[in-house]
């Protein structure tokens, strides 16, 4: 079968697939049980991405950014799926907690922190699930109470990605004048009231740093309040959930296809009853199955891509589709392929048991799937 190129790919991003697959053939996939052991990955692959010019690409040259685009940003999902990683924090620490700066600070704010963001000098954590509730953001009871040139905010926060690691913290609280959702820009390092509370043992996804997050009387200055460009939640937030889902989505489609190239080469070398496990007709019309599904989301997740780079706005409907569906397949997809590696598909030495464990989450953070389906509902 001739080989899928999509339509958005360029000479460009030719060249930046080449230097993302040897940075994450070098740089990343030789230490991936190492991240899993101590559940985070070393502070200086972060900046070695960042001397490459490997993070915050589809910002602005002029807040520290690489100036490209979010096709840019694609290429790198797609190459850490090919090594079946999820440890390094490239979605939420390139593609997440930088845009949420982006899109709601004002310029001198970006200009002060993007460029450390950029550089891999600092990692950011972007505080916003609750105990009480996750796809729910509206319902958010941190609060954020004025006095004089500062803010105090307490409350507590869950299912906090690289909150360990963090020197920057994206903290969402309510304000208790205006009763808005507002973010506020934490320096963790001047912030004793930002405190750890547990790291969180998760079933999938060992090598990313998860932690509970208390608040307690934390003091942030008045001036780290993000209300450059949105205002509230029902502005500048919801866009940045629909980019976060197209983000998954693609990131989705990016391991089922993956796992599907290594269910192939594994059925084709693999000798059972003696013949290969391809030979038999049931491998073989499972694994075109796959393939159809894991080619159908790619073209969608194609479609968008290209309308972000056209400049136009994803609703929240299509980035909900694009989320729950390509999610869901992904699951099913990599549990498909799995089984073709029998006792083996089950060691972690494989790269489809890590993909496996891996991919579950996806139906759950960025929005719980039924969450999204009733977005879509709505829309109809």
């Amino acid at each position: 079968m001739k080989p899928y190129r999509s339509p958005w790919m360029n000479e460009e991003l030719d060249a930046l697939r080449v230097t993302a697959r040897r940075f994450f053939e070098k740089e990343v996939a030789p230490y991936a049980e190492k991240w899993r052991r101590q559940g985070k990955i070393d502070r200086e692959v972060w900046r070695k991405a960042g001397e490459l010019g490997l993070l915050c690409m589809g910002i602005a040259e002029k807040y520290g950014g690489g100036g490209g685009t979010f096709a840019h940003e694609v290429v790198m999902i797609e190459e850490q799926a090919r090594v079946a990683d999820t440890a390094f924090p490239f979605v939420p620490g390139s593609c997440g907690g930088p845009y949420g700066l982006l899109r709601s600070g004002s310029d001198e704010q970006v200009k002060r922190w993007m460029p450390k963001l950029a550089s891999g000098e600092h990692f950011i954590a972007a505080c916003i699930t609750e105990p009480s509730g996750g796809s729910d953001v509206r319902s958010l009871r941190a609060t954020a109470k004025r006095e004089g040139d500062e803010y105090v905010i307490n409350g507590s926060k869950t299912f906090i990605t690289m909150a360990s690691q963090a020197d920057l913290a994206m903290v969402m609280a309510r304000d208790s004048e205006t009763n808005e959702l507002t973010s506020f820009m934490v320096e963790v390092a001047k912030s004793p009231g930002f405190k750890l509370g547990r790291r969180l043992e998760k079933v999938g996804q060992h090598g990313i740093d998860t932690h509970e997050v208390f608040l307690e009387d934390l003091r942030v200055p008045a001036e780290n309040a993000l209300r450059g460009r949105d205002r509230g939640f029902a502005s500048g937030e919801i866009t940045g959930f629909n980019r976060e889902r197209v983000v998954i989505a693609c990131s989705a489609i990016a391991t089922a296809e993956r796992a599907v190239e290594l269910a192939v080469e594994y059925t084709k070398q693999r000798k059972m009853f003696g013949q290969t496990e391809w030979d038999f007709q049931n491998t073989r019309i499972k694994l075109a199955e796959c393939a159809t599904e894991a080619r159908i989301g790619r073209v969608f997740i194609d479609y968008l891509i290209s309308r972000v780079m056209a400049g136009e706005v994803i609703d929240g409907a299509e980035s909900a589709m694009a989320k729950t569906w390509c999610t869901e397949k992904q699951n099913r997809i990599i549990d498909e392929c799995l089984q073709f590696f029998g006792g083996y598909g089950y060691m972690m030495e494989y790269p489809i048991a890590q993909l496996f464990v891996d991919a579950r989450v996806q139906k759950i953070y960025g929005g719980a799937n039924e969450a999204l389906k009733g977005v879509i509902a709505k829309a109809l």
